[in-house]
């Protein structure tokens, strides 16, 4: 299943919600590779491993299933995780690009590749529900960024 959308991060027809900065955007999805337990309600522990600037990689455990990826970072512009095939697990990989059409106005595009195409109705049905709930996590992540930086702990390192 491949699949992508966009969230919108700083509408200007909208004073209500307060802007972020690149910075702070972007400090928020690193937080998001390096806390994932912060942003997941249901991972139980995080292991970080082997870390250099740009890269990440990490082992998630949710109960008795264990998770290892690697995180691989553009700097100020785009986070991509990558599941290699592992046990019951199939290969796939979810990119988080910063997108900015115009001065200060941000997107993050999400996208999702499993490396697997529907072969039924019932897969893709469950396809949609995934997608569906692909998209709720997205928006909380960013829900979440935005609380960050209301803390202030997004403001500099």
């Amino acid at each position: 299943m491949k699949f992508a959308h966009l969230v919108e991060i700083n509408d200007p027809l909208n004073p209500l919600i307060s802007r972020l900065t690149r910075e702070q955007l972007w400090r928020g999805l690193v937080a998001r590779a390096e806390s994932p337990q912060d942003f997941i309600p249901s991972l139980d522990r995080c292991l970080l491993h082997e870390r250099t600037e740009l890269t990440l990689a990490r082992e998630l455990h949710f109960g008795d299933l264990v998770v290892r990826d690697q995180v691989t970072f553009l700097p100020q512009h785009q986070v991509r995780y990558q599941v290699p095939k592992q046990k019951d697990i199939s290969a796939s990989s979810l990119t988080m690009t910063i997108e900015e059409p115009e001065p200060d106005i941000f997107f993050v595009r999400f996208e999702y590749d499993d490396g697997n195409e529907p072969v039924s109705s019932a897969e893709a049905f469950y396809d949609e529900f995934r997608r569906s709930a692909y998209q709720e996590a997205d928006i909380d992540t960013i829900r979440i960024i935005r609380q960050m930086a209301e803390e202030g702990l997004l403001d500099g390192a």
